[in-house]
């Protein structure tokens, strides 16, 4: 399965996201702020993981542009993106599709089948997904 990093500044529901991808085999390090995300990505030559997850429901965190930011200064490399919103905010999935992600689902899809789309963005089944 695939590892996964998890931006979710969200305790609750990183830790419901995080038993959910890890009891479907994934390998799940959650962080809870774009700098933690920035000094992980750091500690590795090798990408630190097959898919970033991106809570783009919390006003705090821009998650749209750290990973604008992270693909411009090549920090991702071949790192997949998954953002999740909330599904009245139109505009923020507008956004983070034109921020690049190479999916955005709205937070209850991504409770209830986020292994699943893990699973099928790591492993480039990208068709199935959509």
């Amino acid at each position: 399965m695939a590892r996964v990093l998890a931006l979710v500044p969200d305790l609750l529901f990183g830790s419901l996201l995080q038993g959910s991808l890890t009891a479907a085999g994934h390998e799940v390090e959650l962080i809870g702020d774009a700098a933690g995300l920035r000094r992980r990505l750091a500690q590795d030559a090798a990408p630190a993981a097959a898919v970033l997850v991106v809570d783009l429901t919390d006003a705090q965190l821009d998650g749209a542009g750290i990973v604008e930011s992270l693909r411009r200064d090549g920090d991702l490399g071949p790192t997949l993106t998954l953002a999740f919103y909330s599904h009245v905010e139109a505009d923020v999935r507008e956004r983070a599709e034109q921020a690049g992600f190479d999916l955005v689902v709205p937070r209850s899809r991504m409770a209830r089948e986020g292994a699943q789309l893990v699973a099928r963005l790591a492993g480039e089944h990208r068709s199935e997904i959509d």
